[in-house]
């Protein structure tokens, strides 16, 4: 079992964050938050995905203005995304679940001070976003844009903020290839006792960012390491939130929705195995109980994963068995078994939910 490290509990919003709390999953929208109406309607979209928690840009006075009326027609916690302008964020902190900023690029402390202020008065936290490719000149100077550098930045960072009496935050550690980003973190995980947003920034299109992403934040949760998290993809933002509950549940961290388990195709296989597999994934995306499907092709390993799946298909020529907790509960032809396939696990999760 993976124990994760003790950090502070924090909350954004109504969402835990650390502690004992599950590890909640961010995104970021796309749209310009002034456009109220677009950046509801994409908040609402991850919302449904399954998100946690949502992050908007605020890079001019009109979008900072824009977060009150934003805040009245969501009910995911907001994060306000604040670079270079200290005023921004003192705006935003009337309105939003906690404010993110990264020291490097806000300038002068006295402003980093104001915004603490702000964010007391309201009780919300506040992100110390680390970036390898913005640390402050003294960092960068010393250590170039590497792991030991953004971890000095981060403590400099923190220390700073604790002189200030504020404690109410999270850290994140963000590079853009995965040996710095894992690095990073590792360094800094027993020296302080604050929560982890944990991410690879700038991690390309879906392919290179699910690679990425896998690989560091896997590898991180494992460890135990990690309280919140984003998979920052260029593209679709449901696929983040998609990709992000992939990894806490393959990771074996989290235990939500259905766990396929398909053979990889070969010469035995004596069905259209691919293209129901597909069907299966996209039948029951919608759960969310945690549940061991297996879909295999032939009778190699079929009936050897069916008896510990929870619901399974073992395909044979021209048909296969369902197999429910491995009992066979029918023997069907082909074009049927998806169908019974879906109708058992409705069953399961019906079953599991009245326990």
């Amino acid at each position: 079992m993976i124990k994760r490290y003790k950090t502070k509990k924090i909350y954004v919003g109504d969402v835990a964050v650390g502690g004992d709390a599950p590890i909640s999953v961010q995104s970021m929208t796309f749209t310009k938050t002034r456009d109220v109406k677009a950046t509801v309607e994409q908040i609402k979209r991850l919302h449904f995905a399954g998100c946690d928690i949502v992050r908007v840009a605020v890079p001019d006075y009109e979008d900072a203005y824009a977060l009150e009326e934003i805040k009245k027609h969501i009910s995911l916690p907001l994060v306000a995304d604040i670079h270079f302008n200290y005023r921004f964020a003192l705006i935003a902190a009337k309105t939003v679940d906690c404010i993110r900023i990264n020291p490097g690029n806000i300038g002068d402390k006295k402003r980093v001070k104001e915004v603490v202020k702000a964010c007391s008065e309201r009780g919300i936290p506040i992100r110390i976003g680390v970036n390898s490719g913005s640390l402050e000149d003294k960092f960068e100077q010393k250590y170039g844009q590497s792991a030991k550098g953004m971890v000095e930045s981060a403590l400099y960072n923190i220390k700073y903020l604790e002189d200030l009496g504020f404690t109410n935050f999270k850290i994140s550690l963000k590079a853009s290839d995965v040996e710095r980003t894992v690095e990073a973190y590792r360094m800094l995980r027993p020296l302080i006792p604050y929560p982890f947003h944990l991410g690879v920034t700038e991690a390309g299109t879906l392919f290179h960012s699910t690679v990425k992403s896998s690989i560091a934040l896997g590898t991180l949760l494992l460890e135990g390491i990690g309280d919140t998290m984003r998979v920052s993809i260029t593209g679709e933002l449901e696929k983040e939130i998609e990709v992000a509950r992939a990894i806490l549940k393959d990771s074996g961290v989290a235990k939500r929705g259905v766990n396929i388990i398909s053979c990889p195709t070969c010469g035995r296989i004596e069905s259209n195995l691919v293209k129901a597999v597909g069907e299966v994934e996209e039948r029951l995306s919608h759960i969310t109980t945690p549940l061991n499907v297996s879909v295999m092709g032939c009778a190699v390993n079929a009936l050897g994963e069916a008896k510990s799946a929870d619901v399974a298909i073992a395909y044979g020529k021209n048909g296969g068995l369902i197999i429910r907790k491995g009992e066979i509960v029918a023997k069907l032809d082909e074009e049927h078994l998806v169908d019974r396939l879906v109708e058992e696990v409705e069953k399961a999760v019906l079953e599991i939910e009245n326990e």
